[in-house]
């Protein structure tokens, strides 16, 4: 008999989840998995997934059913802010099933997440440093962890094939909407547009960073987030990217020293749909702080940060980078990290002229604490990543190794059985 039955929703474009699902059936497991479009569909290479062609609606009465009829004792999803799964961790409350989230790491690079009911902004995890540093007396030292490789042009290439399946499949889902706030088609339009300018953002960065080692002013640095993300969306109370430019660069020119600089950092991922750096530049030059900040895109984010004075983001992830390096650092929204004797708790205004430095037995009790608790050491970008995620993650969730002599899978499931069920809601 399996010992957990677990259900899959959805993943990160990628052979992940399809990967951990065969460890775990070798293990002894029930694995169980909803398609909600063609990508999920063209990763998902066991046995047994049911293609939900319903909408979000008649989601919640369809996801019970499934529930209770496979005695689902486990769901699996990636980001827990998306809407099918926002209902997903609803429906297993009532229900008594277990749900653990998957999202990139709290602790970059060469981490993931992994955690039980919900990350980021809907995490578990106490803010209380006291705590940490209580729990951290039983854990042994971090160890070194190895590097984690991982392939920009292999997360790219899984994306637009994900993407892709889900174009060519769409009659097959007729109620399914992406969480995504553009279509992937104008995505990937601004894409395209960004690679073709690369080469001058790289010429206008370097130029810049420059500047600003020839400049030797002290600097504080702003690593700005993608506007669509949840952690700017949900935790956090800026309606959007250009809320957050105008609240820290209008804090920065009124209270920041004179002699200070601001470094406003884009980010890599973001599709280029929106040119940020004008938009940031047109509103340093209304506040007049043209000669006081630079916008860099692309550069080492580990020297600039750790050299800076000070760091300010609503929830970035660069955050536990910039404690680590011991720098102040204050977040504006929710995050994980940001609690008292860790990052600054005097407000933005303060933090230009007095930003108060994390204490790092602290912080390493807390990062250990993390790395017991919800992080796994691998990546999604690289076969090597995925065979440290895999077993970090069977580890995690079963506390066994797979037994490869045992491999067990439910029954397929006809796809015209499932639709009258959606029908119906």
């Amino acid at each position: 008999m399996a010992n957990k039955e677990f259900l899959f929703l959805q993943g990160l474009a990628g052979p992940f989840f399809s990967r951990l699902g065969e460890a775990l059936a070798a293990a002894g497991n029930g694995v169980h998995r909803v398609n909600f479009n063609g990508g999920d569909k063209l990763y998902w290479q066991l046995p047994g997934a049911i293609d939900y062609r319903g909408t979000l609606d008649k989601w919640p009465r369809f996801l019970a059913k499934i529930l209770a009829r496979r005695n689902i004792t486990d769901i699996l999803l990636f980001g827990d802010c998306r809407p099918l799964h926002s209902v997903a961790i609803a429906v297993a409350g009532k229900v008594g099933v277990k749900v653990h989230v998957f999202e990139e790491g709290y602790v970059r690079p060469d981490f993931v997440t992994l955690e039980a009911g919900g990350v980021n902004g809907h995490s578990r995890l106490s803010r209380s440093p006291e705590y940490y540093l209580e729990a951290a007396r039983a854990l042994p030292p971090v160890p070194d962890f190895p590097p984690v490789p991982s392939s920009f042009n292999r997360r790219a290439k899984e994306d637009l094939a994900y993407n892709i399946a889900s174009l060519v499949m769409a009659p097959l889902f007729p109620g399914y909407r992406t969480h995504r706030p553009w279509h992937i088609l104008t995505e990937y339009t601004g894409w395209a547009l960004r690679l073709l300018r690369r080469p001058a953002e790289r010429r206008r960065s370097a130029a810049t960073l420059d500047r600003l080692r020839a400049d030797g002013r002290p600097y504080f640095v702003f690593p700005l987030q993608l506007d669509c993300d949840y952690q700017i969306r949900v935790h956090s109370n800026f309606v959007g990217v250009q809320d957050a430019i105008e609240t820290v660069l209008g804090s920065f020119a009124k209270n920041a020293p004179a002699n200070s600089l601001l470094v406003v950092k884009g980010h890599p991922l973001d599709n280029g749909l929106v040119d940020w750096e004008k938009r940031t530049l047109a509103v340093a030059a209304k506040l007049g702080l043209s000669d006081r900040l630079l916008f860099l895109e692309s550069v080492d984010i580990d020297s600039l940060v750790c050299k800076a004075i000070g760091l300010v983001t609503v929830n970035s992830t660069t955050g536990t980078l910039s404690l680590r390096c011991g720098v102040p650092t204050i977040v504006l929204g929710d995050a994980v990290y940001d609690m008292p004797r860790i990052t600054h708790q005097n407000g933005l205004d303060s933090f230009w002229v007095k930003p108060v430095p994390p204490e790092l037995p602290v912080y390493e009790a807390f990062r250990r604490v993390l790395i017991d608790r919800c992080l796994i050491h691998g990546g999604y970008f690289s076969d090597e990543g995925l065979s440290m995620l895999v077993k970090g993650a069977l580890k995690r969730l079963e506390s066994v190794e797979p037994k490869t002599s045992v491999v067990r899978m439910p029954a397929p499931v006809r796809v015209p059985a499932v639709a009258p069920l959606a029908a119906r809601g």
